[in-house]
């Protein structure tokens, strides 16, 4: 288990070439295709200290809460401001993010609750509370998970905080080695090896109802191989309207079908890429084999 004193002695001396977030880019690991499953979540801002795993968690209204939602299917992410404010309880309460992240037609509505003790009832529909519309930004900063993610998540979120963005540290999103990470609400696009220009970049492309496909890792409710094809159309292509486009169902490698709304349609070939050098899948683990998908030829329209 990552210690906090463990998380401050890496923030204070691990240099840049340090973690599996750089072993990750040395390996050439690509970004694409590496998403999270993230469908239908809910984010809970919650200012105690993060176990490992928020199942874990003491708060036994904290672990009812996420074992409720796994039953319905729904991820639950803790979330707090950087710095001394995300250790400090609003006495106007806790905001709540409850999001359906369907590819192209994704909701978020923002609720908010005295405290835990109102867990229980927070609804898992988007029908009802205030509709999130303006772009905000959860960073991973989940130190106990992944020490790149303290180092990296939470000194881009501070940047980013300062830069007037609306952002959040939040508990593992997925892919540490990726780090620093985040998502992108309400539009639901992953994103890693986030800087504060690039983090700028997701939220300006977000607040215009887009994507930016440098640094994104892929939309959160498509598979894999569909976030690959779907990225090497816009990169083909040039589009950026987050709701533009309907990628076919993809459960592995193979012929990926992307249509445009006004009715042009690409087929992408995502095949297994075996030229990647095997990569620790988080700090202090082994060196692990990989073999991502990646696209190939972009055909049609």
């Amino acid at each position: 288990m990552t210690t906090g004193a463990t998380v401050d002695r890496a923030l204070a001396s691990a240099p840049e070439t340090a973690g599996c977030a750089a072993s990750s880019e040395r390996a050439g690991e690509p970004l694409a295709g590496t998403a999270p499953a993230a469908r239908r979540l809910v984010a809970v801002e919650h200012v105690g200290a993060w176990p490992r795993a928020v199942a874990d968690h003491a708060d036994p209204d904290v672990a009812q809460l996420f074992a409720r939602l796994r039953g319905e299917g729904v991820v639950l992410l803790l979330i707090r401001r950087t710095g001394r404010a995300g250790r400090t309880t609003s006495d106007t309460g806790r905001t709540v993010f409850v999001a359906d992240l369907a590819p192209g037609a994704s909701r978020v509505v923002r609720r908010t609750v005295r405290g835990t003790s109102d867990l229980a009832r927070i609804p898992t529909s988007v029908d009802g509370g205030e509709p999130v519309t303006d772009p905000v930004l959860l960073v991973c900063a989940h130190g106990r998970r992944d020490v790149c993610c303290a180092v990296h998540g939470r000194a881009l979120a501070a940047d980013l905080a300062d830069a007037d963005a609306d952002v959040w540290e939040c508990t593992h999103l997925g892919g540490h080695r990726f780090a620093p990470t985040g998502l992108v609400l309400p539009t639901g696009y992953a994103y890693g090896r986030l800087d504060t220009g690039t983090g700028l970049a997701a939220l300006k492309a977000a607040a215009g109802g887009g994507v930016d496909p440098w640094s994104c890792r892929g939309h959160v409710g498509l598979s894999p191989a569909a976030q690959v094809a779907e990225l090497a159309v816009r990169g083909h292509t040039g589009i950026g309207d987050a709701g533009a486009l309907v990628v076919d169902p993809a459960a592995g490698p193979g012929p990926v079908a992307v249509a445009h709304r006004d009715g042009r349609v690409w087929t992408v070939d995502v095949r297994p890429d075996d030229g990647v050098a095997p990569r620790p899948p988080s700090c202090g683990a082994q060196l692990e084999p990989v073999v991502p998908l990646a696209a190939g030829r972009v055909t049609g329209s």
